[in-house]
């Protein structure tokens, strides 16, 4: 199960954690992982963004298997210093949170924080974009967990 202390799920992602606020990534937090599980991934897309693909504002691959939050701002943002290591590239291929920045009037964006513990630990010689996480992951998942947060730029 993944939450966070900053909003529901479905709820209204706030100000603070978008490209209209400050811009760090938000706090979460999870529990359900198996003992077994030797690595966790976290990954936020955002689905609704007139892209082919979703677009990525976060890959962290790698992080300790007995992790269980992630603190307000932890990974590095535009505006904030932050854990730059393990973190694969978003869509924008920097190595950073990237903070939700829908188009104005394209209506709301539903952005998916999904946490992923796996059976072993991801290895890669650069940062990975989102389809070499997804591919090292194929067949590894044992548990996930999902949080969506809203967003609309009116």
């Amino acid at each position: 199960m993944l939450e966070s202390p900053a909003f529901a799920d479905g709820g209204d992602l706030p100000d603070r954690f978008t490209a209209d606020g400050g811009m760090g990534s938000p706090p979460l937090t999870w529990r359900g992982a198996p003992e077994d599980a030797e690595s966790l991934v976290l990954i936020v897309e955002d689905p609704d963004a007139p892209s082919a693909e979703p677009l990525v504002h976060l890959l962290a691959w790698d992080l300790p298997p007995d992790l269980t939050s992630v603190d307000e701002g932890l990974f590095r943002s535009p505006h904030h210093e932050g854990l730059d290591e393990n973190l694969g590239r978003n869509s924008f291929l920097k190595t950073a949170y990237l903070p939700p920045d829908p188009p104005t009037g394209h209506g709301p964006h539903l952005y998916a924080f999904q946490i992923f513990a796996l059976d072993r630990k991801l290895d890669f010689d650069h940062p990975p974009g989102r389809s070499a996480v997804v591919d090292a992951m194929t067949g590894h998942v044992l548990a996930k967990g999902v949080l969506v947060g809203a967003y609309e730029r009116v």
